[in-house]
């Protein structure tokens, strides 16, 4: 099931005239996200004509004017990482060659955020290499949800907005009146996350697991640092991808007594086997936002689905407005 984003944000925005300077387009990551951020927003999506060619070649055209407008181009690049990075780029070309005022790549989900670092001799930094690419392409702005890691805001040489899903998330663990409630970190680069989440759950204990990593997508749990025992425990992390980390850790937290386990991460990106990982009984229930889009395929009756829908549309209008955008999460 998908629910909607926190009602604590501004609901009754000034309605867009014809001759407004916001235009909002969508490429083909998510355009389900993009519409319910434009309803939210009150205006529809720019027309666009976006094709491919025999050989595989995209092409775009946007098909209004757009000159002397802030333009907003909503695109995860997710799966499949390279097409849809690369179509965003060409929408943003597109843009900068139709004389736009201002465009602004928002990214729900930041794909190659991982590569932050050199962790060995000879390696690329794919994060800082893609935001270059953003940036020459001609994006004057970007706005992101949660990124893997901080300084990932620091590889722009435009201006960055960083936003967090944790509003929706934390209001939904909120509702259920969990009793116990113990927030866990499934590594020791997730705390600073996970003490923020539990902070808003009412000053929630905080546990954390120690893991060491051997390879990509392998990860081996050592041990609980805390008291889970007879505890709800809530995993916060930013993503869940083949699910490896956070099943082992849901594992060990019940190995040291916790009564049940429940699961919370802004991007679903759900490579194999993580279906079956999640499914297999180990969570009371895994809670995601929709900044990737969830085919039917990957639904399971333990997954929730969160809008965070609103949480872009303020942030879009607060940029366009000229006001703050840190102020939405204080």
């Amino acid at each position: 099931m998908i629910r909607s984003a926190t009602p604590t944000l501004q609901t009754a925005l000034p309605q867009l005239g014809d001759n407004n300077r916001l235009k909002l387009f969508s490429g083909s990551a998510n355009a389900m996200l993009a519409r319910e951020v434009g309803r939210y927003l009150g205006i529809d999506l720019g027309p666009m004509v976006r094709k491919r060619f025999a050989d595989g070649e995209l092409y775009i055209q946007i098909q209004e004017s757009i000159r002397g407008c802030d333009v907003y181009l909503i695109q995860p690049t997710c799966y499949p990482v390279n097409d849809h990075l690369m179509e965003l780029l060409i929408m943003v070309d597109a843009c900068r060659r139709a004389s736009a005022r201002q465009i602004t790549a928002v990214l729900p989900y930041y794909g190659y955020a991982r590569a932050d670092r050199k962790t060995a001799g000879r390696e690329s930094i794919t994060a800082k290499l893609v935001a270059n690419l953003m940036t020459q392409a001609g994006a004057s702005r970007v706005l992101a949800m949660d990124l893997h890691s901080a300084q990932i805001q620091g590889y722009f040489d435009i201006p960055c907005d960083h936003v967090y899903g944790s509003p929706v998330l934390i209001d939904y663990i909120a509702s259920k009146n969990l009793s116990d409630l113990v927030v866990v970190s499934p590594d020791v680069g997730g705390v600073a996350r996970a003490r923020a989440f539990a902070k808003k759950l009412n000053d929630a204990p905080l546990a954390i697991i120690d893991k060491r990593r051997q390879a990509h997508n392998v990860a081996e749990v050592m041990n609980v640092i805390g008291d889970v025992a007879g505890k709800t425990a809530v995993l916060v992390d930013d993503m869940i991808d083949t699910a490896g980390t956070i099943c082992k850790g849901a594992r060990l937290l019940k190995q040291e007594g916790a009564r049940q386990v429940y699961a919370c991460a802004t991007h679903a990106v759900f490579s194999p086997p993580a279906v079956e990982r999640l499914s297999s009984g180990l969570f009371e229930e895994v809670i995601v936002t929709n900044t990737i889009p969830v085919e039917d395929a990957k639904r399971f009756r333990q997954l929730t689905v969160i809008s965070v829908a609103n949480l872009l549309g303020e942030a879009i209008w607060r940029i366009h407005e000229e006001s703050s955008v840190s102020s939405m999460f204080r």
